[in-house]
């Protein structure tokens, strides 16, 4: 399992992104609520440290039969296991492997949730073995990725072509296991059985290709690294194979690619991106993250999914969003979203991983404002700043960006906007892009394969930066409110203050006065930092970078 880090020292277009299904705010919840999002005394006992899954899908039927091995070490002493598998899928049977022998296990089902119990307390240090056989009909996603499931669908040419697609839902939509983002495996092995006619992908490495007799064969695939648990997905179709390498920060990188067959010809043009994109995200972030599992696309009948190496690919091999610049300012129009995107989401959201879906704009705002970053990339600095600050009409300020905690609650879909023009405006507040890539880079190496809390990111890029952000941090994560710097001019002197925010924000402002330009301290207290500049109305600049609006207000708003 991947530890928590202690402090330290794709939606509709036109309103948001691409990849989590978003959940429904709300203040009302449950008791199934607080299972499903909580570490609760029946999962805080037992830390996973493999999946070993076997999945046989019918497409005919829409249903699945499989098997899930569950190896766990016990932390303390426990006998009851919360077992994670959502309606209207059955368990068959439970069976226990440990150094005692093997056991049948009783379970009860209570909604999603099977509470298994063990024949005795297992004592701390053990490791031991779950054995769950189950089937049924799985939920399905009937407009993936905006919703969750598995996804029935055929290509042009009639051939089965099947997948899942589970960030929101949650990867016991499928199969079970320990459902909560908090505990990953150290490593993984899927095991696909496809009919014989068809090629199945999962993530990592292909491992074997067994043939069955029966007219279907298996497919094993490995990962190495620890893994979330939605990004385990099969993708099963009719595919052609194409290879290339990489050579990376941390060697040569195997990239696979595995397109519907009549996509080959677009998928080589098209994904001549892909070293271009790795060059850029390796000189700002740092190695990729999985080396020993490659990196592989793998299209898919969804627009897109952040599968560690196995990324869902279905963006029709071309530029922007489905063909659209989410931006509106024609930069997103030179790259394909999803091959930047969700192979930004390796750094952020596969290898730095939140605990709780509430801090989730550590995924969507960093790999978010890694768009960014590419289009500086390719285009320069100019190119990324209209970019980024093109996406600010896509904000919502509905709720907080990060949601309630316990509940398997996302907050605001605003942390993918908003959270990656709050990145820019710190960036431009260290106004030291050696530092801010430095900080980068960092905080991939300090977190990397690790679960991380908003709390310790916020402190440790305050703490590398040497900006105390908390105070600016409060405001855009927890509040809707956006800054406004408020200015007037009494007697030839300029007057600053920041309004609709948090109480004490205070931040450098880059502005310019009759064309001298300066970085002034701003709080949300009046006071007049641009000493020796004589100003007149309507000098006032602000730097478009800062994610602030900006308002004249008269002389008489000094006497409030």
């Amino acid at each position: 399992m991947k530890c928590t880090v202690a402090l330290f020292g794709l939606l509709a277009w036109g309103s948001s992104a691409t990849e989590a299904q978003p959940l429904k705010h709300g203040t009302g919840f449950t008791h199934a609520d607080t299972l499903r999002g909580s570490n609760g005394p029946y999962r805080s006992w037992w830390d996973v440290t493999h999946y070993d899954l076997t999945v046989r899908p019918d497409f005919r039927a829409r249903s699945i039969q499989g098997s899930t091995g569950i190896t766990f070490k016990v932390i303390q002493s426990g006998q009851r296991m919360q077992i994670d598998l959502q309606q209207p899928l059955e368990i068959r049977s439970i069976t226990l492997s440990d150094p005692s022998g093997e056991a049948d296990l009783h379970y009860k089902r209570e909604g999603n949730v099977a509470w298994v119990e063990l024949p005795q307390p297992l004592p701390p240090g053990t490791s031991a073995v779950l054995h769950i056989q189950y089937s049924g009909i799985p939920q399905e996603a009937r407009n993936p990725p905006w919703d969750g499931g598995w996804i029935w669908k055929t290509d042009p040419g009639g051939n089965p072509w099947m997948a899942t697609a589970c960030q929101g839902l949650g990867a016991s939509a499928w199969y079970p296991c320990k459902d909560i983002q908090s505990d990953e495996p150290d490593s993984a092995a899927l095991r696909i059985v496809a009919p014989d006619s068809l090629q199945a992908v999962g993530n990592g490495r292909l491992r074997s290709v067994v043939k069955n007799g029966d007219g279907t064969s298996t497919w094993t695939w490995a990962v190495v690294n620890p893994i979330n648990n939605y990004d385990l997905a099969p993708a099963i179709g009719k595919y052609a194979h194409i290879h290339d390498v990489y050579q990376g920060k941390d060697g040569p990188l195997d990239l696979d690619y595995w397109v519907l067959e009549n996509n080959e010809a677009k998928a080589r043009e098209q994904f001549k991106q892909v070293p271009l994109m790795l060059a850029c995200f390796e000189d700002r972030f740092g190695p990729y993250p999985f080396y020993q599992d490659g990196y592989k696309l793998v299209e898919a009948p969804e627009l897109g999914m952040e599968h560690q190496s196995a990324i869902a690919y279905g963006n029709h091999f071309q530029n922007g969003y489905l063909g659209r610049d989410l931006s509106g300012t024609g930069w997103g129009l030179k790259w394909d979203y999803v091959v930047v995107h969700e192979s930004g989401h390796e750094w952020f959201g596969n290898s730095i991983t939140t605990a709780d879906i509430a801090d989730m704009w550590v995924h969507e705002g960093f790999t978010d404002y890694g768009e960014t970053l590419y289009t500086q990339c390719q285009f320069g600095d100019a190119a990324g700043d209209d970019y980024v600050i093109g996406l600010r009409k896509n904000t919502q300020n509905d709720v907080p960006v990060i949601g309630p905690y316990g509940v398997n609650r996302e907050g605001s879909t605003d942390m993918y906007y908003k959270g990656a023009n709050m990145i820019h405006t710190m960036r431009h507040i260290m106004a030291n892009d050696s530092l801010f890539k430095a900080m980068l880079h960092e905080m991939n190496r300090r977190y990397r394969h690790g679960i991380v809390t908003s709390a310790a990111v916020e402190a440790f890029i305050s703490s590398f930066s040497g900006h105390d952000f908390s105070k600016l941090f409060d405001q855009y994560l927890r509040t809707t409110q956006i800054p406004e710097l408020q200015w007037t001019v009494r007697r030839g002197k300029l007057h600053v203050r920041l309004t609709h925010c948090v109480p004490g924000l205070s931040m450098p402002v880059n502005i310019s006065v009759n064309g001298e330009e300066r970085m002034v301290p701003i709080s949300d207290r009046w006071s007049s930092p641009a000493h020796g500049l004589k100003a007149r109305t309507a000098a006032l600049l602000v730097d478009r970078n800062w994610y602030i609006t900006v308002k004249n207000v008269g002389k008489k708003a000094l006497l409030e």
